[in-house]
Parts: structure tokens; sequence; C-alpha cells
């Protein structure tokens, strides 16, 4: 019989002084048997950084045709696909034609940086798409906030990121490749 995917509840607050954006979000996630607890926060620092109405998380590992998280329009059309991780050349492109815009969060210094120098020429001819990257070192604290019902808070400004629950506070500086 087939593991199924924990849900996680998520109270989030944000405060993002760069975008004069202000929000409560009362969400529901899936954690995938088999990802991570950092990579399920990592999402949530996505939903974060580009929160926005009808900003989703998407069935993400379950299904390899949709990104992990993505926007779409009243008639369906993809406006925001972000991944997590290192796609491939082929994914990066099918990404860059089905949605007006593509964020890419890479997390792993070393095979992010290896992913990077394969890509980046290429990715550097779409203009939909942006690459972010969080050190090993910022990615492997995030466990710290896990809980079954996350309550976080969110503050951003100059393109950093505070985000903390009753017992930890962390900082987090994604780093713009692209």
């Amino acid at each position: 019989m087939a593991i199924k995917a924990t849900v996680i509840k998520l109270d989030l607050t944000i405060s993002d002084m760069d975008r004069d954006y202000y929000q409560q979000h009362n969400l529901t996630m899936a954690q995938h048997p088999s990802e991570t607890e950092q990579r399920l926060i990592l999402r949530t620092i996505a939903f974060t950084l580009f929160a926005r109405e009808g900003l989703q998380f998407t069935k993400g590992l379950s299904e390899d045709s949709v990104p992990d998280l993505w926007q779409k329009s009243l008639i369906d059309d993809i406006e925001l696909w972000i991944d997590l991780g290192q796609p491939d050349e082929k994914r990066i492109r099918k990404a860059c034609h089905k949605a007006k815009q593509v964020i890419i969060f890479s997390y792993g210094d070393n095979a992010a940086k290896m992913w990077w120098k394969g890509v980046e020429s290429k990715a550097k001819g779409f203009k939909n798409l942006s690459v972010y990257h969080i050190s090993t070192e910022q990615y492997n604290t995030l466990d710290l906030l896990m809980q079954r019902h996350l309550v976080l808070n969110a503050s951003i400004q100059d393109a950093e990121l505070w985000l903390s629950d009753d017992k930890h506070s962390l900082h987090i500086t994604p780093q713009q490749w692209l």
C-alpha cells in the first residue's frame, strides 16, 4: 500500500514592505512522502515571497506536469509558475512557454551551482524567467519551523525574509541568479 501525503495546515501572516503586501493566509499543504521538511518550508517561502491573490500550491512532487506553485487566470492561463530544485532545460523551456512568469528556487550549493552552470546560457534567453538560490546553510535550518500546524509570521524588506514561529526566527536571503 502506498504511503499517503501528510496534511499540513499553514497560518501565514505576511508583511512585505517591498511590495506593500500585508495579508493573512490560511492554507492547507500536502507533504509528499518523499518530500523533506526543509523542502516543504521552502515551498512556504516561495509562496511568501510571491504571494498574491490566486497563488496556490499544486500536487507538486505527485505530478510531474505541474509546478510546485502556480497562479492561473480566470480563463485558465498560467500567470505564474514556481518550481523548486534544479529542473532540466526541457522543463524550463516548457514552463517559460506555458506561463507569463516563471520562478525557480534552487537549493543545495554544490548541486545547484553545477546545475546552473549547465543551464545558465539557455536560461538567459527566456525573458520571463527568474532564478533564486537558497544556500545550503539556510536551507538546512528550515526544518526548525516544521510542525503539523504551522503558524508563521513573515516580514520582507529589502529582498530579505524573516520567518518566525513562537520558538524560532530565521533570516533568509535568497540570491537572485537571473
